[in-house]
């Protein structure tokens, strides 16, 4: 009962959290905003969907930016959270582990329906192993990673990526986390609130 309790409090708090970054970067609904139309901004955001191969499910929320200046809307920079809390661990005793990624993404063919793209992750990496006695255990990594995948890109704000990638920093339980695996796959689902 006090589980089910937590874990609807932490999801509130997120959803809230979310909410509340979606209506503060969204253009004020029934105003024409000029001064987006005129530079092409993009701010996607959404969710994004990840799942360390033969280990965790995390889940979590995700944003990028891009304008005309940079590189014609083919470069990105993002911001991403993903947690085994709203994944393998939400209804599990599986560890509880948190990411934080900021990452820069180059998107090839860019007035394709179908777009490659690669992506360089950095950021920062915690678990909780929820019990004094595994005190002793590694449980904060550094996060370098690259990604290579495609973008479902239709004319309409929505994007749809969806890529593989590779933890760079790993750990064996000794000299790091032992849960942070090398290849991983995520699917991300955003929408240009700018638009």
């Amino acid at each position: 009962m006090r589980f089910q309790h937590l874990v609807r409090t932490k999801l509130y708090r997120f959803l809230s959290g979310f909410f509340f970054v979606w209506l503060a970067y969204s253009p004020s609904i029934g105003q024409d905003n000029q001064t987006t139309k005129s530079n092409g901004a993009i701010l996607d955001v959404g969710i994004r969907l990840q799942k360390s191969i033969n280990l965790y499910a995390e889940n979590g929320i995700t944003a990028q930016y891009t304008n005309q200046k940079l590189f014609a809307k083919r470069l990105y920079f993002g911001l991403s959270y993903v947690t085994s809390r709203l994944g393998t661990a939400l209804s599990s005793n599986a560890i509880k582990q948190d990411n934080v990624l900021f990452h820069a993404a180059y998107y090839f063919r860019p007035n394709r329906l179908i777009r490659p793209l690669v992506k360089a992750n950095v950021g920062y990496f915690k678990a909780d192993y929820d019990d004094a006695m595994f005190d002793v255990l590694p449980r904060t990594s550094l996060l370098a990673s690259p990604e290579l995948g495609l973008c479902f890109c239709p004319n309409i704000p929505l994007k749809i990526n969806a890529s593989i990638g590779y933890n760079l920093l790993t750990g064996n339980g000794v000299t790091g986390p032992g849960t942070l695996y090398p290849v991983f796959v995520q699917t991300s689902v955003t929408w240009n609130i700018l638009k």
